[in-house]
């Protein structure tokens, strides 16, 4: 049997975006690199144990003081490690990372919930998007944007998306119809059916995928290492290779703490919307 060639064919395309489109892409990645610079750097200007305090009031206002007190302990424990600087890259690329996600995820996943012949078509992207290994993201933001921190989050993004897209589709899916056909029967139009009725009823289904995204963009900034991503994920990187195990896991129980973190910071918010509900 003759072999499609799908490789041949990928590297065409490749090298065709490459040729046409090579300074135009040189020219984003070095605007978007500067700004992530720019935002390490705001950062760093904060003092650390005021950031620790930004941290623990956002905690104490969304899930009560045990998380607050839990966040103080776990952020100066990174900081007593020496590890600051490496969190605060870290938080920066996951911060843009789930931020672009979901400003491109939400209003495809609006879309896909309010139109059914668009929603069968992205469903398989999005399997697609979830299924591949992802390691394979790092080679096409390798090939068209080099090393560093941009191409990292160009991964990231095509990484952690999904999840908004879908709980967003599901959120605006799960309206009771009897909400929708009172709003159309007092003469809404389709924008205030989905700023007032759809939109609401679905924030906390919303925000379950805003979660997933947050933690699907820390797992891949920590993979995203692999092709010069920095951050902690270096860290993690660096003890494999040199087999420093004492090293590795002070900077995965970072991860670990950061992980912890956002999670109940975010469950924490919807939570709220829930109780809001109610």
């Amino acid at each position: 049997m003759t072999k499609i060639p799908m490789a041949e064919a990928i590297d065409k395309v490749v090298k065709w975006l490459q040729i046409n489109f090579g300074e135009s892409i040189d020219a984003f990645s070095d605007s978007f690199g500067d700004l992530i610079k720019y935002l390490e750097s705001y950062l760093a200007f904060i003092p650390w144990w005021l950031l620790i305090l930004l941290f623990a009031l956002a905690a104490w206002r969304v899930s009560g003081w045990k998380l607050a007190v839990g966040t103080i302990l776990g952020l100066a424990f990174i900081f007593n490690l020496q590890l600051w600087p490496a969190f605060l890259s870290t938080l920066v690329l996951v911060f843009i990372s789930a931020l672009v996600s979901i400003v491109m995820g939400i209003p495809l996943g609006i879309i896909a919930g309010r139109n059914y012949r668009f929603h069968r078509i992205i469903s398989p992207v999005l399997d697609f998007m979830q299924t591949m290994p992802s390691f394979v993201y790092l080679i096409p933001a390798l090939l068209f944007l080099g090393i560093g921190t941009v191409p990292a989050v160009f991964a990231t993004v095509i990484f952690a998306m999904p999840p908004a897209i879908r709980f967003t589709d599901l959120g605006i899916r799960q309206v009771p119809v009897d909400l929708v056909e009172v709003g159309e029967a007092f003469g809404s139009t389709p924008g205030q059916l989905l700023w007032k009725i759809q939109l609401p009823v679905a924030l906390p289904t919303i925000m379950a995928g805003i979660n997933q995204t947050m933690m699907l963009s820390l797992s891949m900034v920590v993979i995203a290492s692999m092709i010069g991503a920095g951050g902690l994920g270096a860290g993690v990187l660096e003890a494999i290779a040199q087999l420093k195990i004492g090293m590795g896991f002070e900077y995965g129980i970072a991860v670990v703490i950061i992980a912890i973190i956002l999670d109940r910071l975010t469950q924490g918010i919807g939570s709220s919307l829930r109780t809001g509900d109610k």
